[in-house]
């Protein structure tokens, strides 16, 4: 019996969502193969029984190859991308190219990100967002959790909205911490994990303060969206916050069912946000 999905193509990073990707495939018998990012995507379960290839980030070429080779139709580029060592930046021709045609004006990532999609699509392959396949990862708009946001916490809310889209006008970052008015941090290219231990620094006395997560304004749909978990909620918790809102319709929550148990364990709310109920 044939599939009648187009074969997948999986640049994979690091975090959950690659995975639970592979094994959505599994069960509905699309076909797939995973280009798999060194020193980002996990080896516990890019194994044997998952048809891969490890590259570095600089081996554009190499990847372009073997999607190729694979009759690889459609690709998704999911999970997290530490900053590459020196090593792991030496470009061969493909990449090398890729970066001389872009130029130093699209160094942002968000900038870098869209022209990877260009040049995919320019290789005759279509790029697709993870949500058009798995549509359940989107955050709904809402309070998700029992706890909600009383009106402090809803101020806060408004003023990290007003913060991020800012910053992601910039194409600074997508998150930012804010307590009692106050924005106690940014996000930059560090991420969202070491942005909340940074935070927890700066707390102040009395009510905790709020991490915002929006997609930024130019942002395509396709990459990077923001992202929340289970570690989110563990690393606001550490830091003391009172609450996580993330972009509804744009942002994406892994295992929502245990994210949110372990917010309401926490005492935590999450809600999704039209950033314009805001403004």
């Amino acid at each position: 019996m044939t599939s009648d999905f187009k074969k997948l193509g999986i640049i994979a990073g690091g975090g959950s969502i690659p995975k639970m990707l592979v094994e959505h495939c599994q069960k509905i018998n699309r076909p797939f193969f995973v280009i798999a990012i060194e020193g980002n995507a996990d080896k516990s379960w890019v194994n044997e029984n998952v048809p891969h290839l490890w590259i570095r980030i600089g081996q554009a070429g190499t990847g372009f190859k073997k999607l190729h080779d694979e009759k690889v139709k459609e690709v998704i580029m999911i999970g997290t991308i530490k900053r590459p060592s020196f090593f792991e930046l030496i470009p061969d021709m493909r990449t090398t190219a890729f970066f001389a045609k872009i130029g130093a004006k699209s160094l942002g990532d968000d900038g870098i990100l869209r022209a990877l999609v260009k040049e995919i699509e320019a290789e005759g392959m279509v790029v697709r967002g993870v949500h058009e396949v798995m549509q359940d990862l989107l955050v709904k708009k809402g309070c998700l959790t029992k706890c909600k946001p009383d009106k402090q916490a809803q101020e806060d809310i408004r003023r990290g909205v007003e913060v991020a889209l800012a910053l992601g006008k910039l194409d600074v970052g997508q998150a930012v911490v804010v307590q009692q008015g106050l924005v106690l941090a940014v996000e930059g290219i560090e991420g969202t994990d070491e942005l909340l231990k940074r935070c927890k620094d700066y707390k102040r006395k009395g009510d905790g303060g709020v991490l915002v997560k929006l997609r930024k304004p130019q942002q395509d749909m396709r990459i990077d969206l923001p992202t929340v978990g289970a570690q989110t909620i563990k690393r606001a918790k550490e830091s003391g916050l009172r609450g996580i809102a993330v972009h509804a319709g744009n942002g994406l929550i892994v295992d929502e069912a245990d994210v949110i148990k372990l917010a309401d364990k926490e005492g935590l709310f999450v809600i999704g946000v039209e950033p314009n109920d805001y403004l």
